[in-house]
């Protein structure tokens, strides 16, 4: 099973849109994104009329401020922690990693967070930690998502052109 992974998009519509594009191609199973959508017109690139019948997983991050806004395009957005089963792996996603208790953690096979606009993909007491990096590129100048594997529990983090 394929799935999507971004974060920190940060309003930056042509990369979120070459991300999405990319994914849609791919035909991922699923997206998840992990938060700094910013405003709800970003956040409708991800609308159910944008993605048809992918499922999408969101969470807010720091910088959503018009969390209504974001609701009404983004109905199944949620305050992290968010915890899901898909491809018989529990994934635990949140926008910011320091926010996640042990109890958050435990039995969790994939960690996804966002935040810090830098890429994580490594292997920790048995669970997968993976931050995308940035989809908007703003902060290291390099517009990353990922592309997980939930069968093999393998990340490859792709850069999307600007």
């Amino acid at each position: 099973m394929k799935v999507g992974v971004l974060s920190d998009t940060h309003d930056r519509l042509p990369t979120f849109q070459r991300a999405v594009a990319l994914f849609r191609r791919l035909k991922v199973d699923a997206i998840f994104h992990a938060g700094d959508y910013v405003a709800p017109f970003a956040g409708k690139l991800l609308g159910p009329e944008a993605l048809g019948n992918t499922p999408l997983h969101c969470v807010y991050g720091n910088n959503d401020g018009e969390k209504a806004g974001l609701k009404k395009v983004l109905p199944g957005i949620v305050d992290g922690p968010l915890r899901t089963k898909l491809g018989g792996k529990t994934i635990v996603m949140h926008h910011w990693i320091d926010s996640l208790r042990p109890a958050d953690l435990a039995g969790a096979d994939v960690v996804i967070t966002g935040h810090t606009h830098e890429v994580v993909t490594e292997t920790r007491d048995g669970k997968l930690f993976l931050n995308p990096g940035e989809c908007c590129g703003w902060v290291s100048g390099r517009c990353t998502v990922a592309l997980l594997d939930l069968t093999t529990l393998k990340a490859e983090v792709v850069e999307v052109r600007g």
